[in-house]
Parts: structure tokens; sequence; C-alpha cells
């Protein structure tokens, strides 16, 4: 669907091609014509990326696993995190996986319960789909297994959306939203990119809250909801993220990437940093200079 429509906007054939496959297609990087890899994805094909295009001598630069949080201080407002979690299934490098409530997350539970029931899963083009499929079998059944791997760890199942059925698609990849409460830094679910589920975790202090997620190895978006420019403040300065929200859930445009141990690259993927990544600079020098 996407090259198509790109033909029909014009876009010439052969500047997009799309290829679907795993690791039988990572010959396509020993190819001479190729000068420059950028990718983003998960971790293990990342690396294997990196190692086989620079190997080859080629400019690489790759964008691997995230890890996107939220806090909610007792003053805010929690409509904008529904969107931000399950939107595109939970499967956008930005979406939003871990909300931090700072004094507890009790009182927040039955409104983003409220909100998370509400969402309708379908196939993509139907016009009143709020939540498609997943992409494949496999990350279905692992989304399933760190939800498990949650529950059995000791975490609180709020939500649990692993049985839904699609009438007429029995057998696609549907998951409906999930919530996982009372997670702890060390379950897996936590520790892993789930693309899927949104967690809940809690934290008595903004201080804990900002050390929960500097010590996350993904450092890629952070959003603090408040209404106290104090806090708001303290946030900006002492996160390690690469774009850091206020009252905005982090499903914000990108512009920089610093993700902590998931960024193979010189630069960032974005603005100026990604024209210089695909130019190749020269400098020439004539008679009169």
């Amino acid at each position: 669907m996407l090259a198509e429509l790109a033909m029909e906007a014009g876009l010439p054939e052969g500047v997009l091609n799309i290829v679907h496959g795993t690791h039988e297609l990572l010959g396509l990087f020993d190819d001479d014509d190729i000068k420059a890899v950028s990718f983003v994805g998960s971790n293990v094909a990342g690396m294997h990326i990196y190692a086989r295009a620079a190997a080859k001598g080629k400019r690489v630069q790759a964008n691997m696993g995230a890890k996107n949080h939220v806090v909610v201080m007792p003053d805010a407002n929690v409509n904008a995190l529904v969107a931000a979690g399950f939107g595109a299934a939970g499967q956008r490098c930005m979406a939003l996986s871990t909300v931090v409530f700072v004094g507890g997350s009790k009182l927040w539970e039955s409104k983003l319960l409220e909100h998370a029931k509400a969402l309708k899963v379908n196939v993509g083009t139907k016009p009143d789909a709020d939540l498609g499929p997943v992409i494949s079998k496999q990350a279905k059944e692992r989304i399933h297994k760190l939800i498990q791997s949650g529950v059995e760890s000791g975490a609180r199942l709020v939500l649990d959306g692993r049985n839904i059925v699609v009438l007429g698609y029995e057998s696609g990849n549907f998951i409906d939203p999930t919530i996982l409460s009372d997670v702890t830094a060390n379950m897996e679910c936590y520790k892993e990119e789930i693309f899927g589920p949104v967690l809940l975790m809690e934290a008595d202090s903004l201080e804990e809250a900002i050390n929960i997620i500097n010590e996350n190895k993904y450092g890629n978006g952070a959003s603090i909801f408040t209404t106290s420019s104090v806090a708001a403040r303290k946030f900006q300065a002492e996160i390690e993220a690469g774009q850091v929200g206020i009252n905005v859930s982090s499903s914000f445009a990108l512009f920089l990437i610093y993700w902590q141990q998931g960024l193979i690259c010189w630069r960032s993927q974005f603005l100026r940093s990604e024209l210089e990544f695909k130019t190749r600079k020269m400098t020439k020098y004539q008679e009169g200079d």
C-alpha cells in the first residue's frame, strides 16, 4: 500500500523499493552500489546489519531498541496518555511504554482503564478501528510472553488483552490494550522493549522517578505531566533522554535520538545530521584558487 501511494504521488520508479524478509536479506548490504545504510529496529537485527555493512566499508547508522517513559505527578491530567501508549498498537519507536506515577498509581488506574477499554481493535483499514494488529505472529507471541513474565514476576494484570478475537480475522495478530501495574525495574517486561502494552510503575518522589528512567538502558524519549513549573524544570535539567516533553507525550516528532545503548552512528538520523550522513563531501581545487 505504501509503495502504491508513493507511485501515485509521482515518485520515480526505483527510488522506493520494499523487500520483505529476514536475515537472508543481509546480502543486500554487500552490493557495491550501496554506499550507506540507515536502520531503525530491534537490537539483534541492528547489530547484524551494522557489522555486515561496516565490514564492507559502508557508512552505517543504526537506531535500535527504545523505552519511552512518562512521569505523572499528582496534579497531572492523563487523558493524553492513552493515544501515546496504545496508538499503532504500541509499535512506534516513540510509543509510550512505561508510566511512572509519583505518589502511587491507584488513583489513576480507573481513568486509564476506562479510556483503554473504549479503544476498538480491528483491521487497520476499517474506519472505526483505533488499533490494528501487531506486525507478525512472532511479535504477538513475544508480547504475550513478556506479559506473562510480568505476571509471574509479581506484576498485577489490570487489563488483559491477550484473548481478543476479531470477527472474520480469527487468526489475526491482534492484542487488545493491556495494562500491567506494580511493575518493578528488575522485571523482564520492563527491561525489554515490549512494543505492546503500557506498563505502570510507582515512585515515591520525582527524584526516584528520574532515577528509574536514567538507569534504564534505553534513553529515547521521556515526558512529565505536571502543573508545577519547578517540577518541570527539574525534570528537564536532570533527565537523560534524547527527547524531553513537558505536558506532551513521547509521541512527538523525532528530532534527536540519544538511546543510551541503542544508537550506533556518528550522528543523529534527523535534521542536518541526516543530510550530512547522506552527503559525500569533496574538496576541489582549480588554477587560480
